[in-house]
């Protein structure tokens, strides 16, 4: 593509995978605290709380659905413009995917999109090879502003399969799970927020003891959650991976945290966390196929893996960039 004079792209040749902090990593595993306003008596008093057994006569859903997305970040970019200062841009490549389980796992049709994503309102996209990244205006300059406004046009592709779904399919009995927390997402309906990672400590002690002490299939208790936005929330013991302790090894083994709608009754809450500490358990991922094992579960592990793949060779896209920003000039 051919961009008026006053613009021109020049790619950072750095990897961008470096001073990317897009890491679910904590520095010196310890968990965050929280200011979090929470209600431990949601379920029951906080000072009865123990692990809670599901109900097994509980009705399962027909289909459970899994919705995840991924993105990367192909190549840094700067925008020179009328400024003499150039404006950062992020080349990216984003998925969004939705599994569908009943018995059989079905990947359903998958968006893939891209964007140059600046807050260089005179940028105008890149064409890299057979391949364009539209320009995507961001709030503010700052990497987090971009990356911010590429999470939530990931947010955005993920909400429309799932509503597409849906709509294709009126009258089916499902459970939504979303791979990640529920935000921007909690007026889907039947869905959960599923998170592998714990930053935040948001128990106090007599309450995290309880999680310490959940069985696999077990659970704590609802309870909700305010900062920001608010959501209801529960944790779930996942099997152990094999030759972990189940006291005195790896804090918190196996547990995840999931959570709803905190505009939802509470008989639908309890309903949800039940429908998740029985569906979610025999769907943990495995050692030696999964090093997130047991967390992620095994139709996300795929979808991911489907998207990624979807999402092309990097390397290959990060060279086109240069070119085409190399003959742009």
């Amino acid at each position: 593509m051919t961009q008026p004079a006053q613009v021109r792209f020049t790619v950072d040749p750095w990897d961008p995978g470096y001073g990317v902090a897009f890491g679910e990593e904590l520095d010196g595993g310890a968990l965050e605290e929280t200011s979090a306003e929470l209600n431990l008596d949601l379920e029951l008093p906080a000072a009865r709380w123990r692990p809670v057994a599901p109900d097994a006569a509980l009705t399962l859903p027909g289909t459970v659905l899994f919705l995840d997305g991924v993105r990367r970040i192909d190549a840094r970019i700067w925008v020179h413009g009328a400024s003499p200062q150039p404006a950062l841009g992020i080349a990216a490549s984003y998925a969004a995917g939705l599994v569908a389980c009943d018995g059989a796992a079905r990947v359903q049709p998958v968006t893939v999109e891209r964007g140059l994503f600046t807050a260089a309102a005179q940028a105008t996209g890149i064409t890299a090879g057979r391949v364009s990244y539209p320009a995507r205006l961001a709030k503010g300059p700052a990497y987090e502003q971009l990356s911010l406004a590429l999470q939530q046009l990931l947010i955005g592709a993920e909400v429309a399969l799932a509503l597409t779904y849906r709509a294709q399919n009126p009258d089916a009995d499902d459970l939504l799970v979303v791979d990640g927390p529920l935000r921007d997402r909690t007026h889907l309906a039947r869905a959960v927020g599923y998170i592998k990672t714990h930053q935040k400590a948001y128990l106090p002690a007599d309450q995290a003891a309880v999680v310490s002490d959940l069985a696999p299939g077990q659970r704590t208790p609802a309870f909700t959650i305010g900062t920001s936005w608010r959501r209801n929330s529960w944790y779930l013991q996942l099997p152990r991976a094999v030759g972990v302790e189940w006291s005195g090894g790896v804090p918190w083994s196996g547990v995840v945290r999931v959570e709803c709608s905190a505009d939802l009754p509470l008989p639908e809450v309890t309903r949800l966390a039940d429908l998740t500490a029985l569906l979610l358990p025999p769907l943990a991922s495995v050692p030696h196929k999964d090093p997130r094992a047991p967390q992620n579960l095994v139709p996300i592990g795929g979808l991911e893996r489907e998207l990624r793949h979807r999402l092309g060779d990097q390397q290959i896209l990060y060279r086109a960039l240069r070119a085409a920003t190399a003959t742009a000039r």
